[in-house]
């Protein structure tokens, strides 16, 4: 065998290890991470995308504690961690802008228009790059600390607005670390 075909043969080897890699992961969803802002608002407001009381909630501008005031009986069955991420979440993305809004027609519409959460983010868009395990899930950050990672060389070209980057790191502040044990195996590298 010569030198460019023993080349060529590690090189669908690593590819083909990768392949299964991936394929691996993609089997796996981001359920196992604590929900993000926009997951509990479906959960609250899912069933009635066109009620007043949603309405009032998207075209709304307040503050983080201004919103765990205002999200009345709906928001008392989640937990304090949870209700601060919705708050959290709510003070970064509303108000929604009104085309957004007049497209809410059915219950799956509300899912559509909302912009993603924490989760979301870190789950589509971390893991591309390096393990979520070690570079989100596990680290123990205030909301400055995850900002700063956005201004690493590596981290500055990322296609993330300014406001998903602030959701990003408000979630992961609230969020994260998690415990080794509730992280799916196959995401533990």
């Amino acid at each position: 065998m010569t030198a460019t075909q023993e080349w060529l043969r590690s090189i669908l080897v690593v590819a083909a290890l990768l392949g299964s890699g991936v394929a691996a992961l993609s089997q796996l969803e981001p359920g196992f991470m604590p929900k993000g802002g926009k997951t509990l608002l479906v959960e609250i407001f899912g069933a009635s995308p066109a009620g007043a009381e949603l309405k009032n909630v998207l075209t709304s501008r307040r503050t983080d504690e201004e919103w765990r005031g205002a999200l009345g009986e709906g928001a008392k069955k989640l937990s304090e961690v949870e209700q601060r991420t919705l708050a959290a979440y709510l003070s970064v993305n509303m108000p929604l802008q009104p085309e957004a809004i007049e497209r809410l027609k059915k219950p799956s519409d509300l899912e559509e228009v909302l912009p993603r959460d924490g989760r979301d983010l870190a789950w589509y868009e971390c893991q591309s790059c390096h393990s979520l395990f070690s570079s989100h899930l596990t680290q123990d950050r205030s909301v400055q600390a995850w900002l700063n990672m956005f201004q690493s060389p590596f981290h500055r070209g990322l296609k993330m607005t300014a406001q998903e980057r602030e959701e990003f790191a408000r979630y992961s502040a609230l969020n994260m670390p998690m415990k080794i044990d509730d992280v799916p195996r196959d995401l533990r590298f």
